[in-house]
């Protein structure tokens, strides 16, 4: 079994279903599906496991499974979708008739009569014979085996990762002959793969697990999420441990964590990045002319450059929430309620509610703050706090609605957000803290940082919530230089220049909004080149592309629950992170 089943056989495995996969039809190019903001539904049909397509359609966008027993029921639920795909599953018994049953039959006709359909055949063509008419599908699929691989490569197909070549290798009645069989372009979206198609090793990547198990047993987080990706193309996707360290919720794939900075890089940034693109700002732009605040502060000159790169001379941060607790170290009733009320209804955790106008007190206080004399690098979450202000102000949207709209609802990032609680169901997503000192609770699907927290849990430097699949999307983005999905967000120009290193002489290892250290005190395994960049969060998480070699990596954890301890951040001190990233540059065969 282990010699049929080796990793070499699995990547022919792969080459072999992406060569195979055969479209027969595609009326006005359904195929691939480009629009990710369609709403689309799923019906199965047929007796075997679908558990390797769902899973990867979902990984593309969001898909809603719909069932029911009755068609003409089933039907009014598919009339709020745009797109309905149908799968058809049968056991790989090659002796087996793989013939559609006159029931199933009945339903395909009556779903296709009624809605826009892809339909996809995991079974030999000759399943096909009994259909005779197929002129209410738009779309038809013969994927041939009902295989992992081949449900892995067949969403890959529907959504343009990969692009459709297969040829029928059999005539099916009148209505298909032998070779008939229709190319699709390929997308850069996210594609999946293994190890060795890529030119990396699977037994090398496999030494991921120990140290992922190392940091568990450490207590150094009690889950994680870890992705690696190559030539786009994801390779290694796994997660580890649970929620918390009583074992209680196991880490899926799709669970959620606090991505803490992290929300920088992937939510502020790229819409900053748009702005810059239309010219709205240059690197020589003054912060007293991006936001009136400023225009008379102490901040006024301070270019845009030096804010992106923390070369602003801002102080680090402010516990702001101090100021609003009374003499027991609890929320005062100044500052908060407990239900929301006229002027109380900003929300920063369960049964608390903040002073609307608190907003601006945040602002004024960062308006009004120092600032050093000497010119030197210090990171400061003002940065980019600034930059969600300036973003509002310039677009008239909130930065949650800017983010969903240019960005997340594209881009297939269904599992990226703010404020999660109103979306998604709690045990989906990792606690980062039981917080003693400011909210006196478990912090669950609310935001970690305090300050983001005080703003409702949407800040420009902190509140986003995702999983390593998502992350790796705009992550992906970047390495594509503003293009994505066959969408260019911002030029190839404006990628180049956020990238740029333009203080590496004084020592500040910063491009706009991108770190990019990569010596003894950064973040990086000190193998990665000087082109690559990326981004960690306080909750314990990584993000990291290498464009030199087309690498992705994306490290996700809750290493502050449930609590940051005496011992401080472990996952840091011994090198979880880096030495994983260490793994994948090993991995890559020469």
């Amino acid at each position: 079994k282990e010699d049929l089943n080796s990793p070499d056989k699995d990547a022919l495995h792969y080459t072999l279903y992406v060569n195979a996969v055969t479209i027969l039809k595609n009326e006005k190019e359904i195929l691939p599906i480009k629009d990710l903001t369609k709403k689309i539904a799923y019906v199965k049909m047929g007796e075997d496991t679908n558990s390797d397509f769902i899973t990867t359609l979902k990984k593309y966008t969001e898909i809603t499974e719909v069932s029911n027993t009755n068609v003409d029921s089933l039907n009014t639920e598919l009339k709020k979708f745009d797109l309905v795909i149908v799968s058809y599953h049968k056991v790989n018994k090659a002796w087996e008739k793989h013939d559609f049953t006159s029931d199933e039959l009945f339903f395909l006709n009556k779903i296709a009569e009624k809605n826009k359909v892809i339909l996809d055949i995991f079974a030999k063509p000759y399943s096909l014979l009994p259909i005779t008419n197929f002129d209410a599908i738009e779309g038809l699929v013969v994927s041939y085996q009902n295989a992992p691989i081949s449900q892995i490569v067949s969403a890959e197909i529907l959504f343009g990762a990969k692009g459709a070549k297969g040829k029928l290798p059999v005539s099916i009645n009148d209505n298909f002959k032998v070779n008939d069989g229709l190319t699709t372009e390929k997308t850069d979206r996210l594609a999946f793969q293994m190890p060795e198609n890529v030119g990396m090793s699977s037994a090398v990547l496999s030494k991921i697990d120990a140290i992922a198990q190392k940091a568990i047993d450490g207590k150094m987080a009690p889950g994680m999420q870890v992705l690696v990706a190559r030539k786009g193309n994801v390779v290694f996707q796994k997660s580890y441990g649970y929620h918390t360290y009583n074992n209680d919720v196991k880490v899926s794939n799709t669970d959620l964590y606090d991505v803490a900075s992290i929300s920088k890089m992937i939510s502020t940034l790229p819409n900053v990045m748009q702005l810059y693109d239309k010219q709205k700002v240059t690197l020589e732009t003054k912060l007293g002319s991006m936001l009136p605040l400023f225009s008379k502060s102490n901040k006024k000159d301070i270019s845009f450059k030096d804010l992106l790169n923390h070369y602003a001379g801002l102080i680090a941060w402010s516990p702001f929430y101090k100021s609003t607790l009374d003499a027991k170290g609890f929320p005062s009733a100044e500052y908060y309620r407990k239900i929301p009320e006229k002027n109380f209804t900003t929300k920063v955790a369960d049964s608390l509610f903040i002073r609307n106008d608190y907003h601006d007190t945040i602002m004024k206080f960062i308006a009004n703050s120092p600032v050093s004399l000497k010119k030197e690098y210090k990171y400061s979450d003002f940065t980019f706090i600034i930059l969600k202000e300036y973003l509002e102000r310039v677009t008239h949207k909130k930065l949650e609605d800017l983010s969903q709209e240019k960005f997340f609802n594209s881009l297939g990032m269904n599992y990226t957000t703010y404020n999660p609680l109103l979306r998604f169901d709690k045990n989906a997503i990792a606690p980062t803290e039981i917080d003693t000192y400011f909210r006196h609770q478990l912090i669950q699907g609310y935001v970690h940082d305090m300050a983001a927290a005080m703003e409702g849990g949407v800040a420009g430097h902190a509140g986003v919530f995702s999983n390593a699949m998502d992350v790796a999307k705009m992550m992906q983005l970047f390495l594509q230089k503003g293009n994505y999905g066959g969408e260019q967000y911002f030029s190839s120009a404006t990628f180049d220049t956020f990238n740029t290193c333009f203080y590496c002489t004084q020592g500040v290892e910063r491009g706009l909004g991108f770190d990019k250290r990569l010596g003894k005190d950064g973040p990086t395994c000190q193998c990665a080149s000087a082109s690559s960049f990326g981004h960690t969060g306080f909750t314990g998480n990584m993000a990291w592309v290498d464009p030199a070699n087309e690498t992705l990596y994306v490290f996700l954890s809750n290493r502050t629950y449930p609590e940051v301890g005496e011992e401080g951040n472990k996952l840091a001190k011994e090198k979880i992170r880096e030495d994983i990233q260490k793994i994948i540059y090993e991995s890559i065969i020469k």
